[in-house]
């Protein structure tokens, strides 16, 4: 095993009508709240105006229409600016992961005096940041028990993934019942995102035992609990065990002294979302089957028949080369199942624009020292053949 840190200062407050705690969450970390979120959904749910009941107390502003791939020049220097005017003491996301993602520059940058981007690009270390508690509506992305956040800016095509340790929230507050109202395509996509989170950290050079079953487990309760989801949009049980699924995927348990892959199908999309601004989760499931099929060699085998044989019961008797070819049909049929398009084409993207993309994440992304080093050249052909 890698030596590791491993800290999760996020409290978590599950189940059932956890938001009667969002007034002892917030209380201790004073009384100027904004509160973040994106569209009609929370209105819609009636979770807009329970919070703003439980916030009786508070001084409370707000920053609506987060948008999906959140905006820096929109809605983070939106946030930030309201917190700086009035002296905000916390904020509070109301959300997805995309509101989330964006609370958590806005945190940051509010106590910056500079341009909040340069420690989003990591020019300038952040030496503190507002505290952030967050109600999910959507199980996704893990930023609620996470220190990292996602964050584009159009008009340079940077879709930049930003981690610091004054990011975990302070507490996280999941009712699965806020995410029956999520629509199957944020669900699938939901699904496919965590799965992928789980496999950025699955294939990898060194791991254990305990890493490699505990993202088994993790990937097959996703994979049961997601397509009850999908069948039963209001099963609670479901739900729930999908959201700690999701809460899980992310947050560096399931890889503790495992060594680093380089997160390559995550830094291949964020270019397709920054381009195109298309759901992350729906362009993860179609690059990873492709992505698998273009690494798969001698070096990397042991991980494709590793997880064939636990996370879809291939046959471990069969020859290696006909498990991984299965493993990663198997991959694509999964995330077809969950009624996710599987082409590049199915979400608005065609070949114009392929080489631009490739060589933009080959500058930025760094996967040339991934577990399995892309170039250029080898990201254009996932690209293509993502098509």
């Amino acid at each position: 095993m890698e030596n590791f840190t491993y800290c999760t200062p996020t409290k978590l407050i599950f189940g059932k009508g956890a938001i009667e705690q969002l007034p002892a969450a917030l209380k201790p970390l004073g009384r100027k709240i904004l509160l973040t979120y994106g569209g009609g959904s929370i209105r819609k749910i009636g979770l807009y105006d329970e919070v703003k009941r439980l916030l009786a107390d508070f001084e409370v502003y707000e920053l609506s229409g987060i948008e999906p791939n959140p905006k820096y020049t929109s809605s983070v220097l939106a946030g930030v600016k309201l917190c700086k005017e009035h002296g905000i003491d916390a904020v509070l996301a109301v959300g997805g992961g995309s509101v989330l993602d964006c609370s958590k520059a806005i945190c940051a940058g509010a106590l910056y005096d500079g341009e909040p981007w340069d420690l989003i690009t990591y020019k300038v270390k952040a030496q503190k940041a507002l505290p952030l508690v967050d109600v999910l509506t959507l199980a996704a992305t893990g930023s609620e028990y996470d220190s990292a956040c996602v964050i584009s800016r159009t008009e340079t095509n940077d879709k930049v993934g930003y981690l610091d340790e004054h990011l975990y929230p302070v507490a996280s507050i999941l009712d699965p019942r806020y995410t029956y109202s999520v629509s199957k395509k944020q669900t699938a996509a939901g699904a496919a995102d965590a799965i992928n989170h789980i496999m950025e950290q699955y294939f990898c050079e060194k791991h254990s035992a305990l890493t490699d079953g505990m993202c088994e487990a993790a990937i097959k309760s996703l994979i049961k609990n997601a397509g009850i989801a999908l069948r039963e949009p209001e099963n609670y049980d479901a739900r729930g065990e999908f959201m700690v699924d999701c809460s899980l995927a992310c947050n560096g348990i399931l890889s503790i002294g495992n060594s680093p892959s380089g997160w390559p199908c995550h830094g291949m999309e964020h270019a397709l979302s920054a381009y195109y601004d298309i759901t992350h989760g729906e362009g993860l499931a179609v690059l990873t089957p492709r992505w698998m099929k273009h690494i798969l060699s001698d070096r990397t085998m042991e991980r494709f028949v590793s997880f064939g044989t636990h996370i879809f019961g291939i046959d471990s008797a069969l020859p290696e080369q006909e498990i991984a070819d299965r493993t990663i049909a198997a991959t694509y049929a999964l995330f077809e199942s969950f009624g996710i398009p599987m082409h590049l084409r199915d979400v608005g993207i065609d070949e114009t624009r392929l080489g631009e993309m490739a060589h933009h994440i080959a500058v930025n992304e760094g996967l040339d020292g991934a577990w399995a080093p892309l170039s250029e050249a080898d990201i254009l052909a996932i690209l293509k053949a993502s098509l």
